[in-house]
């Protein structure tokens, strides 16, 4: 069992930028980042696969966010520019096994998920 967490969530004014980090404490296949506003389904952010290292974004954050990973397969970062407060919710770290090689956008190519963290955009 693969644990994720996560850090670096705050309060930040529209315009800010903050820099999430998930920690994976075994290998993983691929890691993403996904998010979840109040009473809104989780939805995909970023997501990137170590056998490619081609990442995927949505539509929404494409040119203000930047996934990236450090020198293993187990840490990946999310720097999030120009941030609106469009942008809320908790965002949450996930991790595949070695082997999925469906679409990163997808929920169901995660097993693993962290507890989340909060990043809130407002003045």
């Amino acid at each position: 069992q693969v644990q994720l967490v996560e850090s670096g969530g705050g309060l930040v004014q529209p315009g800010g930028s903050l820099r999430l980090s998930c920690a994976a404490s075994g290998r993983t296949f691929a890691m993403g980042w996904f998010r979840q506003a109040p009473g809104k389904e989780r939805t995909f952010v970023a997501g990137i696969r170590w056998s490619v290292l081609s990442p995927a974004y949505a539509d929404s954050v494409k040119g203000r966010f930047t996934i990236s990973r450090t020198n293993t397969e187990t840490t990946v970062d999310l720097q999030m520019n120009s941030l609106k407060p469009e942008d809320t919710g908790v965002y949450y770290c996930a991790a595949s096994k070695v082997g999925r090689i469906g679409p990163l956008n997808q929920l169901n190519q995660y097993d693993y998920w962290g507890q989340g963290t909060q990043v809130t955009v407002s003045s």
